[in-house]
């Protein structure tokens, strides 16, 4: 067994069981963003946010483990996005990633943006035209340091 079969196993169950994440989430009692890159073993999860998610999911003791183990982070299978959705955003760095740098080298000085003390909402957001996806990022500027 390894996580990545914990996360087969969490996703199967979410299909056949019809649940949604921000349920899961509001269980779990942490944001549905977090909680979902949790379950797709991308977070740790404590001991105790483990068991509700294996209530949940239907795991074992010994899945529920594996969703407490620090995961090699970063779940792309290749190095380009094959999947659409994927691929925007790939698209999106690599089309505004260096306006990102500047714009923020500009406003904070030299250094980069947490995805460590980070967090991020997404919402769908009504439009006439079609609804949009609205995703808000915050991380912690970290300035590098001299030594």
């Amino acid at each position: 067994m390894s996580r990545l079969d914990v996360t087969e196993k969490i996703i199967t169950a979410k299909v056949s069981k019809g649940l949604k994440w921000a349920d899961v989430a509001k269980a779990v009692g942490q944001s549905k963003e977090w909680v979902t890159a949790a379950c797709l073993g991308q977070m740790t999860l404590t001991a105790q946010q483990a068991m509700t998610v294996g209530e949940i999911f239907g795991l074992t003791t010994e899945e529920q483990k594996w969703l407490q183990v620090v995961p090699y982070k970063g779940s792309l299978p290749t190095s380009v996005p094959t999947d659409p959705l994927i691929y925007r955003f790939y698209e999106l760095v690599s089309i505004y990633g260096t306006t990102f740098k500047e714009l923020i080298h500009e406003e904070f000085g030299d250094g980069i943006m947490s995805a460590i003390d980070f967090k991020m909402d997404l919402q769908r957001e009504p439009n006439a035209a079609g609804d949009r996806v609205s995703i808000v990022m915050s991380g912690k500027f970290l300035s590098y340091k001299t030594y």
